[in-house]
């Protein structure tokens, strides 16, 4: 067995990360697919959670990246309220190049042969359009475009509730939920990153955004000629003299031993999904004084409303839940306070409670 074979089957088996239901390989030689799907925690409800398309270095970090998103999927759905449990899928390759049509078809094949055990949308890499093509092999699909019977863009409401975690921060922090006049940097600037931007500057926040593709901050600076600047990347960012939220908007792993001792925000609210880029990386925030929204409650707008597309879309009862973001992650800096533990720790054991409670009543 090799070096990357141990690697994976002790984490599934073995930490602290792992203990996941099922991990499935997936292979389509004729269409060039290599997929992953692992389903982490299904006592609330059929797996739920995107499909990320990206060119991984290895097959054992694409696999790695699987197990840590669905595990992030299951405490995600918990804390939105959803019956839903943690899924995710990554397929490995270069969404610009190796993207067709026959790959997604096969794709699709793989969800379906789970028979609803795992139900998939977006994800970084992947689209509306993409979800209607899967979707003719695979009646789990949500994310779909509205002419398709889906709910479109699941990246709007998304931004919102990340804004609702922004206002619960500043509430908790500053006594005042509005973020008129503060100071937030924001670190990606494509789907979810411009709507955010969008929200800040309706409620008259100063915004100073990066992003790795240029033609994204540009998009974002032709739009907001006045109260939006530009940095050159996220290092610079992180920096910024009297910044009061950070936004990691990007990829994970933002919040790491290299970035947390510099950074110069008061709060952490984004929607980058696993942030924290190892465990303890929560306390050492804290004992900076920096307040952590963990991720996996703000940015659940997204997966609130692809869960709501499986039962008939709705956009305004959606945005109603999705607004509940806002009670939820003042709840969890209270229950935070009370046991004297990080934020993060804080929406883990409430997460994890209401997961066991949920297998218990079914017996397992």
């Amino acid at each position: 067995m090799t070096d990357v074979d141990n690697g994976v089957l002790h984490t599934l088996f073995h930490s602290d990360q792992g203990g996941h239901e099922q991990v499935v390989l997936c292979q389509d030689r004729a269409s060039g697919l290599k997929a992953v799907i692992a389903l982490h925690n299904t006592a609330l409800g059929p797996a739920l959670g995107g499909t990320r398309f990206y060119p991984y270095a290895s097959e054992e970090e694409a696999v790695a990246d699987a197990l840590n998103l669905a595990r992030g999927m299951s405490y995600k759905n918990a804390m939105a309220g959803l019956d839903h449990g943690g899924g995710k899928a990554v397929i490995i390759g270069d969404p610009e190049r190796d993207r067709t049509e026959e790959l997604l078809l096969a794709y699709g094949r793989f969800v379906a042969s789970l028979g609803g055990r795992y139900v998939t949308a977006c994800d970084v890499g992947t689209y509306v359009a993409d979800m209607d093509v899967v979707a003719r092999e695979c009646r789990w699909t949500t994310g779909r475009s509205p002419e398709n019977g889906g709910a479109g863009d699941s990246s709007v409401l998304t931004a919102f509730g990340v804004f609702q975690g922004m206002r619960a921060s500043a509430r908790h922090l500053w006594g005042d939920a509005s973020l008129h006049g503060r100071k937030v940097g924001v670190a990606g600037v494509g789907k979810v990153g411009h709507h955010l931007v969008q929200h800040l500057r309706d409620e008259g926040a100063e915004v100073v955004i990066t992003d790795v593709r240029e033609e994204s901050v540009r998009r974002i600076l032709d739009k907001h000629p006045t109260g939006v600047t530009a940095v050159a990347d996220t290092e610079a960012l992180i920096r910024v003299e009297g910044l009061d939220i950070y936004a990691p908007c990007a990829l994970g792993g933002a919040l790491n031993d290299d970035t947390v001792p510099v950074l110069t925000a008061k709060v952490v609210c984004g929607a980058a999904n696993n942030q924290l880029a190892h465990p303890g990386v929560e306390k050492d925030l804290a004992d900076r004084g920096i307040l952590y929204a963990p991720d996996y409650v703000v940015n659940a707008g997204g997966v609130i409303q692809v869960a709501d597309e499986l039962h008939g879309f709705d956009f305004d009862r959606c945005k109603a839940k999705a607004a509940k973001i806002f009670d939820t992650t003042l709840a969890i800096f209270a229950r935070a306070k009370e046991d004297g533990i990080p934020p993060a720790a804080a929406a883990d054991r409430i997460a994890e409670q209401r997961m066991h409670e949920a297998a218990a009543v079914r017996g397992r």
